[in-house]
């Protein structure tokens, strides 16, 4: 079964351009999902995904209201939702793991959806802008890809990629959403910030900037969320890196030196810490994840499983 809009399979495009002049269509979806305020989403309620990372859950939730993620340039952000059960999934895709990614999203929606015989699936793409090196574009078609080779129809309801997240300031693209959340509660999708971006921001981020595959972070029948223990191999280099300019660390790890948020090189300087730091080990001790639960607060929690 295809991808579809308006009830109708999609012809697979040969360039990003390309579909967006076939469907003209998504560019109001785009255009309204643009110029709605963007939101400052606090701790509480919300479990916020990272890059190379998904999670998914339903509106029976006590724990989590609010799936977000943010600080994507060049990355494309995924909400996928079935209507009839209000199950939703999230993800953060930098183009690492895109065809593993789409089946995991979709196999994780229908087991949440079990037992709910209407609705049908709906996706909405975000993320990317016109960057030099063409990385949005390449993302954009390579999930246009993957969802049309799934089991399901699934109905492509927001498309706001690449060439429709870009705005051009003082002769340089940059992406217009960064980051979006949806309420699983109500299906609403929406532009935002978030000032919290944990828990184990910097474990999970080393995960990533050691090359970790697409990873489920939340088990929604218990309502926690995991950290799976992984293995890293010494990093030499970060003391080096700890070492070097702002700009000259901007240059080697980003993909969009000239439009990421103002605080990716304290970021990327705070794994560098992390990696010298922490012997996994200490962390994930005899091999055990990391399991953290909503406390009455609505904040995240970490709970003990030596058992």
């Amino acid at each position: 079964m295809p991808l579809v809009i308006s009830d109708r399979p999609i012809h697979l495009p040969s360039s990003s351009r390309d579909f967006i002049d076939r469907y003209s269509q998504l560019k109001e979806g785009a255009k309204s999902l643009k110029s709605k305020p963007v939101r400052r989403i606090g701790p509480k309620g919300l479990l916020y995904v990272q890059q190379r990372e998904f999670a998914a859950t339903t509106p029976q939730d006590d724990s989590v209201s609010i799936l977000g993620t943010g600080d994507a340039t060049t990355c494309h952000l995924v909400v996928l939702r079935h209507t009839g059960s209000g199950a939703t999934s999230l993800a953060h895709c930098d183009g690492s793991d895109t065809e593993e990614t789409v089946p995991l999203m979709l196999n994780a929606v229908k087991s949440l959806s079990v037992g709910c015989d209407s609705g049908r699936y709906e996706v909405h793409l975000i993320g990317g802008f016109i960057d030099e090196r063409s990385l949005s574009h390449k993302l954009t078609l390579e999930l246009l890809e993957a969802f049309n080779r799934q089991s399901e129809n699934i109905h492509l309801e927001t498309y706001c990629l690449t060439e429709l997240n870009d705005v051009v300031k003082k002769n340089v693209h940059w992406p217009v959403i960064y980051g979006i959340a949806v309420n699983v509660k109500t299906g609403e999708i929406f532009h935002a910030t978030f000032p919290d971006r944990g828990p184990d921001e910097v474990i999970r981020s080393a995960r990533n900037f050691l090359g970790g595959s697409i990873m489920s972070v939340y088990d929604a029948k218990v309502e926690q969320l995991q950290i799976e223990s992984y293995q890293w191999t010494l990093f030499p280099a970060a003391q080096f890196w700890l070492q070097q300019t702002d700009q000259v660390i901007l240059q080697n790890f980003s993909t969009s030196p000239l439009v990421e948020p103002p605080h990716f090189v304290k970021h990327m300087r705070s794994i560098f810490q992390f990696l010298i730091r922490y012997p996994e080990e200490s962390l994930f001790p005899k091999g055990r994840s990391r399991i953290y639960k909503k406390t009455a607060d609505g904040l995240w929690e970490r709970i003990d499983c030596a058992a």
